[in-house]
């Protein structure tokens, strides 16, 4: 079927890592693109995101909005990762319905998943067992999106459906020393200790816990592919389906940052789930896989973080 000319696709989220990465894939599709930036819109505003989808009359939705971050900031601020998604969630939802649009496409996260759910982590996985504890809160709002999509299509027949994409990296991403994911803050952190020469990067956790990761401009590509089908799944994971410890990310980050000091665990810091490998069987079999393999990610990304630097545009909130 494929991504449709006469499509106006909003796109929420346009200036995350998510939002922008499929605004660089969609360029070379023939649809409009519709974005409106956070000042000009808050999607916790439910009036607001009404008037908006009023004027603008999208035809289809990617929902790549949401407050996001690391270990820490999940444990920090609880309230804000649950409320907040979840307020954006549900108004843009019940608005895309309200002003007729047809098919949306709502993002999560593999963390809706159980805490110690079989791996690698199934779509059937889901509510069967309890979430992990230091990010219960995304975890939730992200499952009631998905449950809401699901809902919509269901009762009124709208293609209204979402992908649960792995740990992402990649261009864009936000390299808060304390906030962000692990991916960009071993960067910032063997970046940093390359230019100090220390002797040692410490990293949370013991090391042992295992992730899957994912270039963003893959989910990009995945998300185009799943837009243009006539009866997507209700979810599907997107991810490598590979996964490595943490501490061998480690030692693949200090590598292609040239990086040549001792790496140490810091066991007082939480681990997270212990596991989390995607298994791709779903996505795979309705014939998309991922094209960028982690070593050349990891590459093009530290190359992105250093001219982001270098010319003050770096991410890091």
């Amino acid at each position: 079927m494929g991504i449709q000319d006469t499509e106006r696709i909003f796109v929420a989220g346009h200036q995350g890592m998510v939002g922008a990465a499929l605004m660089r894939r969609l360029k070379s599709e023939s649809c409009k693109t519709l974005t409106v930036g956070r000042k000009d819109l808050d999607l916790c505003d439910a009036e607001a995101v009404n008037q908006y989808f009023d004027r603008q009359r999208p035809t289809s939705v990617v929902f790549a909005a949401a407050k996001v971050g690391g270990v820490l900031a999940n444990q920090r601020y609880p309230v804000e990762f649950l409320s907040q998604n979840l307020l954006m969630t549900t108004h843009t939802i019940n608005a895309a319905f309200r002003f007729g649009v047809k098919r949306f496409l709502f993002l999560g996260s593999t963390c809706i998943y159980p805490r110690d759910c079989p791996q690698p982590i199934s779509e059937a996985a889901l509510l069967t067992g309890p979430l992990e504890s230091t990010n219960e809160a995304y975890a939730l709002a992200k499952i009631a999106g998905l449950k809401l999509c699901q809902a919509y299509r269901s009762q009124h027949g709208v293609l209204y459906h979402s992908a649960m994409p792995t740990n992402l990296y990649g261009p864009g991403d936000n390299y808060h020393p304390e906030h962000s994911h692990v991916l960009p803050a071993m960067i910032r952190r063997f970046h940093e200790a390359k230019l100090s020469k220390q002797s040692a990067v410490k990293i949370w956790g013991t090391g042992k816990s295992r992730r899957d990761f994912l270039h963003v401009d893959d989910l990009a590509d995945a998300l185009v592919f799943l837009m243009g089908l006539e009866d997507p799944p209700d979810w599907v994971n997107v991810g490598s389906g590979r996964d490595l410890t943490v501490y061998e990310l480690a030692e693949r980050i200090a590598e292609v940052v040239g990086y040549h000091g001792d790496i140490l665990t810091d066991e007082s810091r939480p681990d997270g789930a212990p596991v989390k490998c995607t298994d791709m069987t779903c996505l795979h079999g309705i014939g998309w896989k991922h094209r960028i393999e982690l070593m050349d990610g990891l590459k093009q990304t530290y190359q992105d973080y250093r001219s982001d630097l270098d010319t003050g545009v770096l991410r890091s909130i």
